[in-house]
């Protein structure tokens, strides 16, 4: 992914409806653009998590299964074009659709984390509590701006974006934790799997932040030419 120009994501619950899949010959600008198309359709499915948890908004639910749903598409689109479009380029080109495939593993993936949030959100019956909320709208929140950074830092190509998201994480696995520590220490009824649910809806937060920050390191490599997942962590967030 390079210096494409942003598609403007939706800052709304409502999205429209994936396309329908038409296999076809796609160009290596067409690849790198559904990259960046689906860094911003992750973006606006952790947006429609705090409505969701918030409200138990039905708008932000399907919102967010249409992303889910649009991701999968985007995917396959890209694992079916990529080994056309690879022979066709320079190594360095061949290096960008590599980062595309990656990163549209992952964002896949992030759709996928996010829509078992909303799928448990959905499912309850009792309203969770105003702190536990909080907590999972923060993570949500962290997680959008992540992607913000993760989308500008390949229109770009800016280091600093991939340094910022590599630091994020750590607040998105310090309230992961806070809440684990909370709900693990309480002594809650047999049968009730109120804490359970929440516990896993974090669990799920934590992970997506978890894939954000492998697009981080996937930036970092599309920059500087070598993997950064190789390099000691503490060096590497610097």
């Amino acid at each position: 992914m390079s210096s494409i120009e942003p598609q403007p994501g939706k800052a709304a619950a409502v999205r429209e409806p994936a396309t329908a899949h038409k296999p076809r010959t796609l160009a290596t600008d067409d690849l790198t653009r559904l990259a960046l198309k689906a860094c911003l359709i992750a973006r606006d499915a952790a947006f429609n998590v705090r409505d969701l948890v918030t409200n138990n908004s039905r708008m932000a639910f399907l919102a967010i299964k249409d992303c889910e749903k649009e991701l999968d598409l985007i995917e396959r689109q890209i694992d079916e074009g990529l080994p056309a479009a690879i022979t066709r380029v320079n190594e360095a080109r061949a290096r960008q659709l590599l980062s595309s495939l990656k990163c549209t593993t992952d964002l896949e993936r992030i759709g996928d984390l996010v829509m078992s949030v909303a799928m448990r959100v959905q499912a309850r019956n009792a309203k969770m509590a105003a702190s536990d909320t909080r907590q999972l709208v923060e993570m949500s929140e962290i997680l959008r701006e992540m992607l913000d950074l993760i989308h500008k830092g390949f229109v770009t190509l800016d280091l600093e974006c991939a340094r910022k998201v590599l630091q994020m994480d750590k607040e998105v696995d310090r309230i992961c934790h806070a809440l684990f520590q909370k709900h693990l220490a309480e002594n809650l009824p047999q049968g009730d799997t109120t804490s359970f649910d929440l516990l896993l809806m974090a669990q799920a937060l934590e992970r997506a932040g978890d894939h954000t920050t492998n697009l981080a390191e996937d930036l970092y490599s599309l920059i500087e030419g070598r993997s950064l997942r190789h390099m000691p962590k503490k060096r590497a967030a610097q």
